[in-house]
């Protein structure tokens, strides 16, 4: 058996590993790579594999670093079966449909600002029906159920904790007359966020591939983290300004609305207008809704004593329409404006910022890790100008940097995760995750009396 690491292989983004068994090719996430444009664009469009040899995919979860690469999967040929939970399926198709829109729009808006500067314009990654055309491939999987997905190779889904419908891969191999199961992570949750349940710990594991991002260190308490937001909307309120929170519609925004509600509840900020700008979120969240099943017993407990879901209040509007987008950057009152993407690279957000960024009293606020290169990066590090579509502008609003919300494991519970299957456990192997974190987390793991551990290169190929 052979792995490759083909993605988020001493990076964070990209997810995309290949396995090589009993004379088949399965292929564990095909996301998309971010990171400098020109090198994303290339990246993305080519793949490191014969397509033609892929006999399954199988996804993790329906964040785009996990997924977003299907639509040229499928564009170039991929004609096999994809694998993932349920609510998965279901949030990919909201996902990769908005994924192919926002390449859309953007490239049509970037095209004018070339055409006006004299430059060729460029063709987007994909469109929206190419990422429609991946849905007919998806087989929809129960947690816990076991499908055959190779010969001598059986999956099933284990719930990862990070947002809806996310699991663990474990695959349990028979080759050449010898049993052994790969565990691949996925994105691991913490325990305790609101409404995802706690993440299921790996068992009788030979060779795991996790997870690194926070390798390096430990998260704050989330309710810290959201006495810190509510801070910051306070004294933003205070000058007349507005909050513009750069957010990923899947599962980051979710919990915050989540936070926001109990903080009006409890009185704490005022009931200002809260507006999830993205059709994405709206769209996200109607899949959650759907679901409570999915829900964690906090959510539920905070369902049955306000009667309501906690995922919807008086004062908070969602927003489909260009229109009502657009209509946000006229008004001076007050508000919060959670808008997608949560890397400040596509979509709304770069219009809300284009717009509010040169304003001293609004405050944008950080609420995840930010990949090198990025606009979201650029503003965490209060870089004092910055490039948003093609124009530079002078930042004056305030940027906070809330850490603590992260759907993702810290250090301590990634050492607790590889350690759960210590009597078993061979090998692991360190991805998504930057070099400081990823060799952090080495030592951790080494001092833990576990592995050994390997942090593999791109498209690097190990055998077992």
């Amino acid at each position: 058996m052979k792995i490759t690491f083909d993605g988020a292989a001493q990076t964070v983004t990209g997810s995309q590993h290949l396995i090589s068994v009993n004379g088949s090719k399965i292929l564990l996430d095909c996301g998309l790579y971010q990171g400098r444009r020109k090198e994303a664009y290339t990246r993305n469009r080519n793949f490191p594999f014969d397509i033609n040899e892929i006999n399954a995919v199988l996804v993790s979860h329906a964040h785009i670093d996990h997924i977003g690469n299907l639509p040229n999967l499928v564009k170039q040929g991929y004609r096999g079966p994809i694998y993932a939970t349920h609510i998965t399926t279901l949030l990919a198709d909201v996902m990769l449909r908005d994924a192919g829109h926002i390449q859309e729009a953007d490239v049509h808006f970037v095209n004018k600002i070339r055409q006006r500067h004299g430059e060729f314009p460029i063709e987007p990654l994909y469109t929206i029906q190419d990422a429609t055309a991946v849905m007919p491939f998806f087989r929809k999987q129960e947690f816990g159920q076991s499908i055959e997905v190779a010969p001598g190779v059986r999956a099933q889904f284990v719930p990862a904790g990070h947002i809806f419908g996310s699991a663990a891969i474990v695959l349990d191999i028979e080759e050449r007359g010898r049993k052994l199961r790969l565990w691949f992570s996925g994105d691991i949750g913490r325990p305790n966020l609101p409404i995802v349940p706690d993440p299921v710990l790996p068992s009788e594991t030979d060779y795991l591939i996790m997870e690194s991002t926070y390798g390096h260190k430990e998260h704050r308490d989330p309710d810290l983290a959201a006495k810190e937001l509510c801070e910051v909307v306070k004294r933003t309120v205070e000058r007349n300004g507005k909050v513009i929170i750069p957010s990923f519609s899947l599962g980051r925004t979710q919990d915050l609305v989540y936070y926001l509600h109990e903080m009006m509840e409890r009185g704490d900020i005022p009931r200002i207008p809260v507006f999830v700008d993205s059709p994405l979120a709206v769209n996200v969240t109607d899949v959650v809704r759907a679901h409570p099943e999915y829900f964690d017993e906090e959510a539920k407990a905070f369902m049955a004593n306000t009667h309501s879901s906690p995922l919807q209040f008086p004062s908070l509007h969602y927003i489909r329409s260009v229109e009502e987008s657009k209509a946000l950057n006229e008004r001076k009152d007050p508000m919060v404006i959670l808008s997608a993407s949560g890397m400040a690279e596509t979509g709304r957000i770069l219009h809300h910022l284009k717009n509010n960024i040169e304003d001293e009293r609004n405050t944008i606020v950080i609420v995840s890790w930010q990949a090198p290169y990025t606009l979201g990066r650029r503003l965490a590090e209060r870089e004092r100008h910055v490039k948003i579509f093609g124009e530079v502008y002078t930042r004056r609003a305030e940027v906070a940097t809330i850490g603590g919300f992260s759907a993702h494991a810290g250090r301590k519970m990634l050492l607790e995760y590889a350690a759960a299957s210590r009597k078993t456990l061979k090998t692991i192997f360190l991805v998504h995750g930057e070099r400081r974190s990823a060799e952090a987390l080495q030592d951790g793991l080494r001092e833990e009396h576990l592995g050994p551990v390997f942090y593999p290169g791109l498209y690097s190929t190990v055998e077992i």
